[in-house]
C-alpha cells in the first residue's frame, strides 16, 4: 500500500476532548452556528471540560476533529421545563453541573460539513446514551432547535409542525435526525435560544429514557459484553457492473446496520456474479479479470463500514498481483482501517480451475467489539487453525464460505461446529444460495447460514445461536456474550483449552523459510 494511499485512510476514534482540540472544534462552530453565536472560547471551552471532562466527547480523523458532542449533568428539578439554554448551561460555563444529578443533559452536537453523511452524529448519540446508562442516569434531556419551522410558521403553530414531522410529512434537519434517535418530544419551550430566528425562538424540549437506569454502572469505554452479528445468506444474481453489485451490497449492510449490529458477515466469492462479463474467456482467465474489480469494491466496502457504523468482514474475492492469483477476505473496521486475511488451502477444485494459491499467515484481529478470526471457506475443516487463533484469545470466528452441494456445506458446517466447542468461541458461517447458470465452476450454491457456541450450560442447549432457512435469500442477526466466553473458560462442566495436555503435545505454527 502506498504512502498516499495511507494518508488518504480515515482513522476514526471517539474520545474525551481535549483543550488542545480548541482549533480544530472553533473552525466546525463557527461555520455551522455563524448565525447563533459562533463558536464557544478558549477559556469557555476549558471551563466545560473542567467542570465534567467524560461528557464532552469527539470524533477525530487522523488527529482532527471532526465532529463532537457536549454535555453537562445537572439536577433537572432545580430547572424544571421552561428553562433557557443560558440557564442551564450557566452561559456557558457549565458551572450548573452537578455530580449528583439525574439527567444528562446534552448541549451542542455538530459535525463538519465535510463529514455529513457518514452519520458521525448518530455515533455521538449512541455515545452520550452509553454515557447516560454508565453514569446510571435517569435520562437524555435536550432542548432542539426545529429549524425548518420558518418556512412554515405563517401557515401552522409549532406543535402542528413537530406533528407532520413526527409524520414524515416535513423534514427537519435536526427534529428528524433526533427522533430517528429515539428521542420523543415532551413539549415545546419558547425563548429557549432567542437568537434562532430560523426556529422562531421555539425549541423542543426532548428526552431519551435510560431503561437501564439503577442496573446499570459501568463506566464508558469499558469491553463491550453484549456484541451483535449480522450474517447476510447472498443470493446469486447477475449483475451487468460494479454499481449494480455494489448496490445489492449496500441494501444488506444498511438492513444489517438498522439492527445496530456489530458486524456484518458477507460469503465466499461473494462477488462471483461479474464472471459472467468474462463469460468467452478460459476459467482461469476469468478470475484473474475479476481480481481487477477487487480493489475497487474493498474502498466501496471501507466507505459503507464507515457510514453506517458496522464492522464488516467483505466475504473473500480473488486477488492478483501478477503472478499469485489468491483467495482473500478483508476486514473492513467502522473506524476506517482495514486488514485482510489470505485462503490458506485450496480445494484441488480451486486450484485445477483457476491456479488458485494459498496465503501464509494467520492472525487474530483486534476491534472495538472483539477479537475476531476469519477462515475462509476449507480452512474451518482444519481444526489446527482454529486452535492456534484459540491461543489468540479470538473470541469469535468468521467463516465465508461457498458450497456447491449439501455434502459439501455439512463438511463446513460440521467442522464450524466442532471449532465453536473445542476453542470455547462464537463461529458464525454464511455462503451463497441461486445459481449462476453458465457461469463455469460458480453454477450451483447451496447454504444454510448460522451461529454457533460452546456446548454447555451458559450457552443454547443444541449449541446453535441461530440459524437461517435453507437456500433462501435471507439474514440472520443474533446477539452473542462475550463475557459468557470467560465463565466458561474459567468455570464450565469441561474447559477445553485449559485442560489441554501440553505436557504431551502442543500446536506450532512454523515460520515460513
Amino acid at each position: 500500500m502506498s504512502k498516499q494511499k495511507e494518508e488518504l485512510e480515515h482513522r476514526l476514534k471517539l474520545r474525551n476532548i481535549k483543550l488542545s482540540d480548541y482549533d480544530d472544534i472553533r473552525e466546525i462552530m463557527v461555520t455551522i452556528y455563524k448565525d447563533q453565536g459562533g463558536a464557544w472560547s478558549r477559556q469557555e471551552l476549558k471551563n466545560q471540560i473542567r467542570a465534567f471532562p467524560e461528557g464532552q466527547i469527539c470524533i477525530e480523523d487522523n488527529g482532527k476533529v471532526v465532529a463532537a458532542a457536549l454535555s453537562l449533568v445537572v439536577d433537572y428539578t432545580k430547572f424544571g421545563d421552561n428553562h433557557t439554554y443560558d440557564q442551564i448551561t450557566g452561559f456557558g460555563k457549565f458551572d450548573t453541573h452537578d455530580n449528583d444529578g439525574d439527567t444528562l443533559y446534552g448541549t451542542d452536537v455538530f459535525v463538519h460539513q465535510e463529514y455529513r453523511g457518514m452519520r458521525l452524529g448518530r455515533r455521538l448519540y449512541d455515545a452520550r446514551k452509553e454515557l447516560c446508562e454508565n453514569l446510571n442516569l435517569r435520562s437524555i434531556i435536550a432542548g432542539g432547535r426545529i429549524p425548518g419551522y420558518s418556512k412554515y410558521a405563517d401557515q401552522m403553530t409549532p406543535r402542528k409542525y413537530i406533528d407532520l414531522v413526527k409524520s414524515k410529512e416535513i423534514f427537519d434537519s435536526v427534529l428528524s435526525f433526533q427522533l430517528a434517535n429515539e428521542f420523543h418530544v415532551r413539549k415545546v419551550i419558547t425563548k429557549y435560544l432567542p437568537e434562532d430566528t430560523d426556529s422562531r425562538a421555539y425549541a423542543t424540549l426532548l428526552e431519551w429514557i435510560n431503561i437501564y437506569y439503577e442496573k446499570d454502572e459501568k463506566l464508558i469505554g469499558n469491553k463491550k459484553s453484549i456484541v451483535r452479528l449480522g450474517l447476510v445468506q447472498w443470493k446469486m444474481r447477475r449483475f451487468n457492473n460494479v454499481d449494480d453489485l455494489m448496490q445489492q451490497v449496500e441494501f444488506f449492510v444498511d438492513t444489517i446496520s438498522g439492527y445496530k449490529s456489530d458486524f456484518c458477515l458477507f460469503p465466499e466469492f461473494f462477488n462471483a456474479p461479474l464472471l459472467a462479463e468474462f463469460n468467452d474467456m478460459d476459467a482461469s482467465e476469468a478470475i484473474r479479470n475479476v481480481a481487477d474489480y477487487t480493489d475497487e469494491i474493498i474502498s466501496r466496502m471501507r466507505d459503507l463500514a464507515l457510514s453506517y457504523n458496522v464492522n464488516i468482514i467483505a466475504g473473500s474475492m480473488p486477488e492478483y498481483d501478477g503472478k499469485k492469483l489468491r483467495n482473500v477476505s478483508y476486514l473492513c473496521r467502522r473506524d476506517g482501517t482495514t486488514d485482510k486475511q489470505y485462503k490458506l488451502h485450496i480445494t484441488p477444485d480451486e486450484q485445477a480451475y483457476w491456479g488458485l494459491q494459498g496465503g501464509n499467515g494467520i492472525k487474530v484481529f483486534d476491534t472495538d467489539a472483539g477479537k475476531i478470526g476469519i477462515l475462509i471457506c476449507y480452512d474451518v475443516e482444519f481444526p489446527e487453525l482454529g486452535r492456534i487463533l484459540a491461543e489468540q484469545e479470538m473470541d469469535i470466528l468468521f467463516v465465508p464460505f461457498w458450497t456447491d452441494t449439501k455434502n459439501a456445506y455439512l463438511r463446513v458446517n460440521t467442522c464450524a461446529k466442532a471449532r465453536a466447542v473445542e476453542n470455547e468461541c462464537y463461529v458464525a458461517i454464511t455462503g451463497s444460495v441461486g445459481n449462476l447458470p453458465r457461469v463455469e465452476n460458480m453454477d450451483i450454491q447451496y447454504s444454510q447460514a448460522a451461529i454457533y457456541s460452546p456446548s454447555d450450560f451458559s450457552f443454547p442447549h443444541d449449541a446453535t445461536v441461530a440459524q437461517a432457512s435453507e437456500n433462501a435469500e435471507t439474514t440472520i442477526v443474533a446477539d452473542v456474550d462475550l463475557d459468557l466466553l470467560t465463565k466458561q473458560r474459567k468455570a464450565g462442566s469441561v474447559r477445553n483449552l485449559d485442560q489441554r495436555r501440553l505436557d504431551l503435545y502442543s500446536i506450532q505454527w512454523k515460520k515460513k523459510k
